[in-house]
């Protein structure tokens, strides 16, 4: 008989990380349950009411950090495993991406205390990145021996090889994704304003996309749309020259690689991003990768990184090549899965 999971709290399952692994553990024969409470705070008791079946593991994805503590009461009555897969830190998001409270703020002190809780609490602790499982361990209070690194990929399915780009007078710089601190969109525009050669386009919405349309009033090289289903994502990106990742200076933002710089890759186009020692070394070191970095918040080495790639259009369609390749080598689905079946392993399904 298979394993099956059960898949708990109020998650969206059509978000891209919940998706891909939830296809992949289909397709090494594990079943999945779903329970989606109507309310994170009634999680325990909408249970004990509906008393969904157990499983042979509890999963809980991402951001569910609410259904943390009826997850683990339900595991403990059932005598499950509990797989904690956050991709963030609700600390670190409001006390320094959102800077709601100062990190000295009771507020802050308390829900740092409450999150250390909950990942010490966890029978496997899953980290999108090497750097973020560092930090879980080392902040947060996730154990070590326990603590798995499972890496985001892309949907490949969706994201595949786009056909080259014909040559064109003004190549096209694509940023899409949400405008807030970590992503840094303020410095894509002051990137664009030294770049006057290509045309700019950022897609997507956030609380900082009116501050930006206002920093790019007076510049005809820029545009901004708004944003559209994911599934027309490859499209628009086989429509652009380069693709752009993140260029916040945060410290989450030297932890992660976004989504968007997978799906590129995956779609054969060449990526500008900051640097981040997320980034495995042997690849931080490639210059002909078709992944070039950047300097955090610096529009001026954004510039001169777009600037020298969009230079030669025989370069640009090898950096195209390239990127194609560094997919395959560094993010493919199959390192995902790979990682994705030793924690199962270590569950013992």
């Amino acid at each position: 008989m298979n394993a099956t999971l059960l898949w708990w709290g109020r998650f969206d399952p059509n978000y891209s990380r919940n998706r891909i692994l939830r296809s992949l553990l289909k397709d090494n024969g594990i079943g999945l349950r779903d329970f989606r409470p109507r309310s994170s705070v009634l999680g325990s008791l909408e249970a004990a009411i509906r008393r969904p079946q157990p499983g042979d593991a509890l999963w809980l994805p991402c951001f569910r950090h609410r259904d943390f503590s009826s997850a683990r009461n339900y595991a403990d009555r059932h005598d499950l495993k509990l797989v904690f897969d956050p991709l963030i830190s609700s600390w670190d998001k409001t006390v320094y991406e959102r800077q709601k409270y100062p990190a000295t703020h009771y507020r802050a002190r308390r829900l740092l205390q409450r999150e250390r809780s909950l990942f010490s609490q966890a029978d496997i602790v899953v980290a999108d990145t090497r750097s973020h499982a560092d930090f879980f361990i080392e902040q947060l209070g996730a154990p070590a021996e326990r603590t798995r690194v499972i890496p985001v990929g892309a949907e490949e399915a969706l994201f595949t090889r786009q056909p080259p780009r014909s040559p064109s007078d003004r190549p096209e710089i694509l940023f899409f994704g949400s405008f807030i601190g970590l992503q840094g969109p303020q410095h894509i525009v002051e990137a664009a304003r030294l770049v006057p050669d290509a045309r700019w386009t950022l897609l997507g919405e956030g609380p900082l996309r009116s501050h930006c349309e206002s920093l790019a009033r007076n510049l005809a090289n820029i545009g901004f749309e708004d944003w559209l289903p994911y599934e027309r994502l490859p499209e628009r990106i086989a429509q652009a020259d380069v693709l752009l990742g993140i260029f916040g200076d945060s410290p989450k933002a030297g932890r992660v690689i976004p989504n968007k710089v997978y799906q590129a890759l995956a779609c054969g186009r060449p990526v500008v991003t900051r640097i981040s020692p997320a980034y495995p070394e042997t690849l931080l070191n490639d210059r002909a990768s078709g992944l070039v970095f950047t300097a955090p918040a610096d529009p001026a080495s954004l510039a001169t990184a777009v600037s020298t790639l969009i230079s030669d259009s025989t370069e640009l369609s090898a950096a195209a090549d390239q990127a194609s390749r560094t997919y395959k080598k560094y993010f493919s689905l199959s390192h995902t899965e790979q990682a994705l079946l030793d924690v199962l392993g270590v569950l013992g399904l």
